[in-house]
């Protein structure tokens, strides 16, 4: 079907803009953000979502402050102009591509509204390929890049308003897509990841004073990385300043290590260490300390209502909160979390986002399962 985009010199394929090349149904575009400060007072996040071969648009907010986790959850039928990014109250626009993007949910009956935009302090660093197979079956193949920047606006929960000021409040943001396990299970025979589930994914970039480190690694059930990057990013004072296209100032790394130390009787990081060399041999060795934390079931990610890609109907919205200290941490929905770290690095002073999942069993962490929780 022919949409606005068309009229664009953009095309990838034979095809018109909003029909993606393949017709896998776990096909999807998404955008991810987080903001916090740098004391662990507020971490938000938002997750948004299409998904075409399923008809499915989803978007999500959450925020997590004094100890509780307040979420908005939306979904509609997919829009067939790529430009239209609005579930209800919810919206997302690309106010300067790769520079600006603001995040609104307008008052509605949840209680839980926003207006915030995000300005980027870096280029985009685009990560390696992530390439999955179920036995013979492609499974995930995505591409991803990663930004980090500073917020600005406000939100608010029930009547409690916080604004969020620019020079105090840092983000990461993400763009990813492709094909990945998305939405209700397939029907057929069970493969590999069925008979014996299991991942383990370990995500944490880095704020220092004028530049980022970035490190991702999955590994298998025996440790071995199976992917494995990581790079130095420099973080610019003013947009003027960041380069368009590829940073010159980018640095892979060439050698990367990391342990996360679980909290006893949980799959909860407590502390993590990391070491990264760079191919010209400049180290970073620092540790992570949590001090504030978000579960992504937040943001669709294992949630039992609010998935990603569910059909929910024509365009539906509601809102959710709990206490942090009342979850079971060993339940399935809440192995996903993201946590803000403060970093130390020699004399230096700096702030991560450390995103742990866990499932199954993994020898290096000493969980033989897949759900007991450290010894």
């Amino acid at each position: 079907m022919i949409s606005d985009f068309d009229d664009y010199m953009i095309h990838q394929t034979t095809k018109p803009v909003n029909q993606p090349i393949t017709s896998d149904r776990n096909y999807y575009d998404r955008y991810w953000f987080n903001g916090f400060d740098a004391e662990g007072e507020f971490l938000f996040e938002i997750g948004f979502g299409l998904y075409p071969n399923r008809k499915v648009m989803d978007g999500h907010f959450s925020v997590s402050t004094k100890g509780r986790q307040h979420s908005f959850h939306s979904s509609r039928r997919a829009p067939t102009e790529r430009m239209d990014m609005n579930i209800g109250p919810l919206f997302i626009e690309v106010l300067h591509p790769m520079r600006a993007i603001r995040v609104c949910i307008k008052p509605n009956d949840t209680g839980i509204e926003c207006d915030l935009t995000f300005r980027a302090s870096s280029a985009p660093a685009q990560e390696p390929k992530n390439v999955m197979h179920d036995e013979l079956r492609l499974i995930m193949d995505t591409t991803r890049f990663t930004q980090m920047g500073n917020w600005e606006g406000f939100f608010s929960v029930n009547g409690d308003r916080k604004e969020v000021v620019l020079s105090e409040t840092l983000g990461i943001r993400d763009k990813s897509w492709g094909v990945r396990p998305v939405g209700e299970p397939e029907a057929g025979a069970p493969g590999v990841m069925t008979t014996e589930p299991g991942v383990y994914w370990v995500w944490a970039p880095v704020f220092f004073d004028g530049y980022s480190t970035h490190f991702h690694s999955f590994e298998d059930r025996d440790g071995n990385p199976t992917q494995l990057s990581g790079a130095k990013v420099p973080v610019y004072k003013t947009q003027d300043e960041i380069p368009r296209g590829e940073d010159p100032g980018h640095r892979e790394m060439e050698s990367l290590k990391h342990k996360i130390h679980w909290k006893k009787g949980t799959r909860l990081a407590e502390r993590a260490d990391f070491e990264l060399v760079t191919s010209d041999g400049e180290k970073f060795e620092y540790s992570l300390e949590p001090m504030i934390r978000l579960q992504m079931l937040g943001i669709g990610y294992q949630h039992p209502e609010w998935g990603h890609a569910h059909w929910k109907g024509e365009e539906v919205f509601a809102s959710e909160s709990w206490n942090l200290d009342d979850l079971d941490m060993l339940d399935y929905k809440h192995i996903h979390n993201h946590q803000i770290c403060k970093v130390r690095l020699g004399d230096q002073v700096g702030v991560a986002t450390l995103e742990t999942i866990c499932f199954g069993r993994h020898d290096p962490s000493g969980f033989k399962s897949i759900l007991d929780g450290a010894e």
